[in-house]
């Protein structure tokens, strides 16, 4: 038999045979879509990342929730924000 004709049935027979996905997670992977679904139990502390309970967690939000004002900036750190804004606005205004 001619070396093409045998490498061209063999090439297309190694093609045409179905494979097994090789990018597929392993079967004992569960879906995103199950993980999703699941009610979360623990929580970690906004505050400091200690381990809390969803009750502890609840409470820990609704105290930072109630905060009327939000924390203070140093009045000098808030004018240089303010100088640095205008800066920022005057730069893309003039082209220096």
């Amino acid at each position: 038999m001619n070396p093409r004709i045998f490498f061209t049935i063999s090439l297309s027979i190694g093609l045409t045979i179905p494979k097994p996905a090789l990018s597929l997670p392993p079967p004992e992977d569960t879906p995103e879509e199950i993980l999703r679904t699941e009610i979360i139990l623990e929580a970690r502390s906004p505050i400091d990342g200690k381990p809390l309970t969803a009750a502890e967690y609840a409470q820990i939000e609704a105290k930072l929730a109630q905060r009327s004002t939000p924390p203070g900036i140093v009045p000098e750190i808030q004018h240089t924000i303010f100088l640095l804004r205008i800066l920022k606005l005057i730069r893309t205004i003039t082209p220096l």
